[in-house]
């Protein structure tokens, strides 16, 4: 934000210099400017415009009177021999400089070899980086060669294995410190970065598992790593770590805890919350503090608080491996949610630090985009971000083996680069998922470029979270009063036969593999907390009903289901909407409190098995759709929702009233599912009780 020194100037353009004089300063007035180098130059500024703000700041337009050189340090004087530092600014957001320093060939980063290694970082606004390497007692320091594109390198010789570096950052006229961003390793809190030997970790073997053949048939569990083993006497040896995510024992086996009870669900692809370095929790206390994470520092580091060891740098990342290596063994996939939108700090980033402005939406006043409402949006349009992004996703590919990535409000990133990533992922892994929250938040990107769900026409392999889908069977999520069809809305049947056709038939989507079915993530209130209010005058045994029938239409809907960690039991954080601070006590997977909504939990795990099952819960494309999903009801209260596919034909029951119906089928089959138990397998005179689900599977009779 500018405008908040007395006397700033900011280098927009190769040819213009935006100033800025307070009121209080001079009165906001000098007749003439100019600069000076850091070799003592002069170089001529002309005023091209001035004019008075409205906040008490005057404002210059400056054109520069001979040719800059980008890096070096500048000072702006006015008629008064008052000086100012001059930022590098939205110069770094125009074409010519991104023709002039983009044309980068070398890998960022470190580059180990036993007998030597090269750093490597770009920041073509720099006068001069320093590498300091070498424990505390003992830095050295080694100036960084610039090279042509704004490439600085250094080589340092001799074996470099666990060696601790940060850079000094020469610009405007001060030195910064910052980490590398370019780095896989780190020491806790993000102090400093590490050179690793790749060899030398203990990465565990990589363990094949096979792609599914479409992202309908992924059924998405989200969790995180802290909750899932929070809980006390869980049998659980290293609770809120990686390490304990994957812990099995007696104790684990005996109360179906933990890895122990992930695995009994059925579900295909873990959705791990934020893994990577968040500025959020302090690593040295890591529970003294709980947050999810969406605060990013280091987006290439796993975050040293869910690490048995946050001062060791390979223990953090043997650890994460090891997470998906057993998830793998036991055929479950692992997406991971990746916060590109914002970061903890832009200040402090490493990237800005090194090239200032470069990697954040910012418009040609120098202000920055709140579309997060952090305060500072990421602009993957510029190359080397948008490169920086993609290099990062391939070397968590690489190193981690995952099988997907959940971006957090992925309208902020452009359609391109979106593009781009879900190509190259598929191309590094068949049957990568790529998937994100498409809100259309209120960015600096143009409307018609955002990775958001009004453009997904345009994204032909990105999924969408369906915010639709939620408001539909669950209720609006910002009034909790508001009943969705599940909770007993049945004036929103016209809706619901929509969402459970993927909203495919009336064209919001073009494919059910873009859709993304949820009732509840770790945003909001849960559904057992939604129902609690909206459905208040219900009791305990009619709400679990509510969560079934819930969960089944998010289960057995065209598209990809998405279940929250508890949501299969009717989790609470006490009606809490935004939990992201509140502790373990609020967030952590209630055992005890599954034990008591068993019902909720076998139901929902049949529903999970059932979908597996049956091919045409799980079509593939929107023509599938069209043709083999239809819809009647009875008495417009309950929704007949019938699916057939390759000789697989279903009619699934939805009755949310609490009134009693009855249905005769005019082709046999069997009940492979009803919730409130009121029909024998086989008869064709089926009873919907009250708030009730029941899948009906049509004999084959070819």
């Amino acid at each position: 934000m500018r405008m908040k020194e007395p006397y700033e100037a900011y280098i927009d353009d190769y040819n213009t210099i935006n100033l800025y004089m307070s009121k209080n300063f001079f009165g906001g007035q000098s007749s003439s400017f100019h600069l000076k180098d850091s070799q003592k130059r002069i170089i001529p500024l002309t005023i091209q415009q001035r004019s008075d703000l409205y906040n008490g700041y005057t404002h210059y337009k400056l054109s520069i009177d001979e040719p800059l050189t980008i890096g070096e340090e500048y000072e702006v004087y006015n008629e008064y021999c008052k000086a100012t530092p001059v930022k590098y600014s939205h110069i770094v957001k125009t074409e010519r400089f991104s023709r002039e320093f983009t044309n980068i060939r070398d890998e960022l980063g470190p580059e180990y070899t036993p007998e030597r290694s090269t750093f490597r970082v770009w920041s073509p606004t720099s006068k001069r980086i320093l590498l300091v390497y070498g424990p505390e007692e003992n830095e050295q320091r080694r100036e960084m060669v610039r090279k042509p594109y704004g490439l600085f390198e250094t080589t340092i010789e001799g074996d470099c294995h666990n060696m601790e570096y940060f850079f000094l950052v020469r610009r405007e006229g001060k030195w910064h410190e910052c980490i590398d961003p370019y780095a896989m390793f780190s020491s806790a809190n993000a102090h400093k970065s590490i050179v690793l030997d790749e060899s030398r970790i203990g990465l565990p073997e990589k363990v094949a598992i096979e792609p599914l053949r479409s992202n309908t048939d992924a059924i998405i569990y989200e969790a995180s790593v802290r909750d899932m083993t929070s809980q006390n006497d869980i049998g659980v040896e290293h609770p809120k770590t990686f390490v304990g995510f994957c812990e099995e024992s007696e104790t684990t086996r005996l109360k179906d805890t933990g890895f122990s009870y992930l695995k009994s669900l059925g579900f295909t692809h873990l959705q791990l919350m934020p893994v990577f370095d968040f500025g959020s929790v302090d690593e040295d206390y890591p529970w003294e503090y709980y947050n999810w994470g969406y605060d990013p520092v280091q987006y290439r580091v796993p975050e040293g608080s869910y690490s048995t060891d946050p001062d060791d740098p390979a223990a953090r990342v043997r650890e994460l491996a090891q997470l998906v290596a057993t998830c793998h063994e036991n055929g479950i996939h692992v997406n991971l949610d990746v916060v590109f939108n914002h970061v903890y700090e832009r200040e402090r980033f490493a990237l800005n630090t090194l090239v200032p402005c470069y990697y954040f939406l910012m418009n040609q006043n120098g202000e920055f985009s709140n579309g997060s409402f952090c305060g500072n949006d990421i602009d993957t349009q510029p190359i080397m971000s948008k490169r920086y992004f993609m290099n990062t996703c391939r070397k968590l590919i690489r190193l981690y083996d995952i099988d997907g990535f959940r971006f957090d409000l992925m309208g902020i990133l452009d359609i391109n680069f979106m593009n781009a990533l879900s190509e190259e992922c598929r191309r590094i892994k068949p049957g990568f998922m790529i998937y994100g929250e498409g809100w259309n938040m209120p960015s600096f990107l143009a409307d018609n470029m955002r990775a958001s769900q009004q453009n997904q026409n345009q994204m032909p392999h990105v999924g969408h979270f369906s915010d639709r889908f939620r408001d539909v069977v669950k209720g609006n999520n910002g009034d909790l009063v508001q009943k969705g069809f599940a909770s007993g809305a049945t004036g929103k049947m016209a809706e619901a036969q929509a969402v459970l056709a993927a909203s495919c038939r009336d064209f919001v989507f073009n494919t059910p593999q873009k859709v993304v079915n949820y009732v509840e993530c770790h945003d909001n209130h849960t559904l057992w907390d939604k129902n609690r209010v909206a459905c208040h005058n219900e009791t305990r045994d009619q709400r679990e009903k509510r969560q079934i029938l819930a969960n089944a239409m998010v289960l057995l809907a065209q598209g990809i289901p998405f279940l929250h960690s508890g949501q299969e039991f009717g989790r609470t954080k006490q009606n809490k909407g935004n939990s992201y601070t509140l502790g373990d006590n609020i967030n952590q997977i209630d055992y005890d409190r599954r034990d008591r909504h068993l019902p909720i939990l076998h139901a929902t795990k049949e529903l999970i098995r059932i979908r597996k099952e049956h091919p045409s819960f799980r079509m593939v494309s929107s023509e599938d759709i069209s043709n083999a999903v239809h819809f009647e009801t009875i008495d417009n209260e309950v929704l007949v929702y019938k699916t057939s596919l390759d000789g697989d034909a279903n009619y699934v029951f939805f009755n949310p009233t609490g009134k009693t119906f009855h249905y005769t089928m005019h082709q046999s089959g069997e009940v492979i599912f009803d919730s409130s138990q009121a029909n024998e397998r086989h008869t064709i005179d089926l009873t919907i009780a009250p708030i009730s689900v029941v899948v009906y599977h049509l004999k084959n009779e070819t």
